[in-house]
């Protein structure tokens, strides 16, 4: 959450910022402000009646050694009368710091300078593409018919087992799953980045951390007996490790790439967007973290941008890269950039990947932060990519690397498939 030293010096530019998320902050910036203005009269109030208690307690042993005890006991009866109102002070203080948190957390975060204006996803910028869309013949199949033809996912057994977006993959389409995971976690590390393996399932406290929560559209698994929830991406429980940790300046950056199984609800939607791969409820993804200085940030997120259109130009995908203007981007990002791949058989654009700066908005409410050589203790900076979600590039890969012999595999990735055709 944006911090509310900001917030408060700085009360017409976060509205003006946000205004450019469509976000309509005045009413709510206000009313943090007056919060915060009684939080501090209450804090001030609370530490003069602590100062004058105690310097009553103080005198009231003196009073009884010099044998004032009417005195000393109308000074006793006053510190437990100041005792009772600091307890009253005490309460409505954390009531105003309860009250101000619910307030902070329903603020986006700032926009970069960057961020085009515009409220949908048409009005998103394409920054550069590249590779070669592919000419297939008028009888060319869409990747769901693909998967059938070849027995490489079963969709109708996984509504079975589970329900709707829930596929089976079986012989070399569990093959490619696992080739693909691979390849990417390869790569990541080749890049710099430390692998780790994280829970599927996280605390309120990390979901809280990195902003999913509160889930205001309802997108996250609850499992509620114990109060857990199923990860939507890999981001979260990465970027947890480092909540409530202070980092040397030296440490910085932290690279780390993950894969995990995702799981999300996907309330909402509807239409063709969900046939086949295109949108499902548990998927496939290695994710890319970093925590960064706060100067270098912008360096490192043009770093992952460029990283991740390595991915898809080994894939052999045409691509391209989209800045998100303000009214499409997420609660918490500042700047954010989303790679798409061309489905040749569906003729549309797939999204693959989004590739965000947090700015200091996540280790706000992380509490993640640095000592630099200065030993002061700042925010640090949070980034993350999907470096890449499989379900989409599966269905690029299948519907684009089509041919009357099979499906050719891209060469790059041979190596992990263990073959070069899928027939």
């Amino acid at each position: 959450m944006l911090t509310l030293k900001y917030i408060t010096e700085n009360p017409q530019e976060v509205v003006a910022r946000l205004a450019k998320k469509h976000f309509k902050a005045d009413e709510i910036i206000a009313q943090v402000i007056e919060l915060d203005t009684r939080r501090k009269q209450t804090q001030t109030t609370a530490d003069q009646a602590l100062a004058q208690s105690n310097a009553l307690s103080k005198e009231i042993g003196k009073l009884f050694q010099q044998g004032k005890s009417a005195e000393a006991n109308a000074a006793k009866e006053q510190t437990t009368e100041l005792k009772k109102s600091i307890q009253e002070l005490t309460d409505l203080q954390a009531s105003l710091e309860q009250q101000l948190n619910d307030l902070l957390v329903q603020i986006p975060n700032l926009p970069h300078s960057s961020v085009p204006e515009g409220r949908h996803a048409e009005d998103n910028v394409v920054e550069r593409s590249g590779g070669e869309v592919p000419q297939l013949p008028a009888d060319a199949m869409p990747h769901w018919d693909l998967a059938k033809k070849y027995d490489l996912i079963d969709f109708e057994l996984g509504v079975k087992i589970s329900g709707a977006g829930f596929p089976v993959y079986k012989g070399k389409g569990a093959r490619l799953q696992r080739a693909l995971i691979n390849f990417f976690l390869d790569n990541a590390r080749e890049a710099g980045y430390l692998e780790v393996q994280p829970p599927y399932v996280v605390n309120a406290a990390s979901g809280y951390g990195t902003g999913q929560l509160p889930d205001k559209e309802g997108q996250m698994y609850h499992a509620t007996l114990d109060d857990l929830y199923l990860i939507p991406t890999a981001e979260v429980p990465v970027t947890n490790i480092y909540r409530d940790v202070i980092l040397n300046e030296s440490e910085l950056p932290i690279k780390n790439t993950a894969y995990s199984a995702c799981f999300r609800r996907e309330a909402g939607s509807y239409g063709k967007d969900v046939r086949g791969l295109n949108r499902l409820h548990q998927f496939d993804k290695v994710e890319i973290v970093q925590i960064q200085h706060p100067e270098k940030s912008y360096e490192s997120l043009t770093e992952m941008v460029n990283y991740v259109q390595t991915l898809v130009e080994k894939l052999e995908l045409p691509w391209r890269i989209l800045r998100l203007c303000g009214g499409d981007m997420s609660f918490t990002s500042a700047l954010t950039f989303d790679f798409e791949v061309y489905s040749a058989a569906q003729k549309r654009w797939l999204e693959v990947s989004s590739v965000s700066n947090f700015e200091n908005y996540q280790a706000n409410r992380l509490k993640c932060r640095f000592k630099g050589n200065d030993k002061k203790t700042q925010l640090c900076h949070t980034l993350n990519g999907s470096a890449l979600a499989l379900p989409r590039i599966v269905a690029a890969l299948l519907e684009n690397h089509q041919t009357p012999d099979g499906i050719r595999i891209p060469e790059a990735l041979v190596p992990y498939t263990g073959f070069s055709r899928i027939n």
